[in-house]
């Protein structure tokens, strides 16, 4: 998970957030950008997940805002003039009961829906 402790009034949060370069250039990729937040969070040491238009982001409330603090900085010292970025962000108040070692909030969630699916096949077979 994070490598920053997490205080005891601080919430777990996921993070689904789209950061969106803005004003770089003829070049309508943002690879190079989104590339850059990714190292960001890879040495944050928080359970994420990029994908094709967004990011998942899991950990303590502080951890999480600090890390797309840190990819916005990131980002523009890279030379982006301007940053447009969407979050939304889930809390839990206890910890799942169900908890798998090691499975993150995404994954979890993805599981369960995988889980009703398969058992949807094998109904209609």
């Amino acid at each position: 998970m994070s490598s920053q402790p997490q205080s005891n009034s601080d919430l777990f949060a996921v993070a689904d957030f789209c950061l969106i370069p803005m004003g770089t250039g003829h070049d309508p990729s943002v690879a190079e950008y989104i590339a850059e937040c990714a190292r960001i969070l890879e040495k944050s040491g928080l359970k994420y997940q990029v994908r094709g238009y967004g990011t998942n982001l899991e950990g303590s409330w502080s951890a999480v805002s600090q890390a797309i603090h840190d990819c916005h900085a990131a980002v523009h010292a890279k030379g982006a003039p301007r940053i447009a970025t969407d979050i939304r962000i889930g809390t839990r108040a206890e910890p799942r009961s169900d908890a798998v070692p090691d499975e993150g909030e995404n994954e979890h969630k993805m599981r369960r829906v995988q889980d009703i699916l398969g058992k949807d096949r094998v109904g209609s077979a």
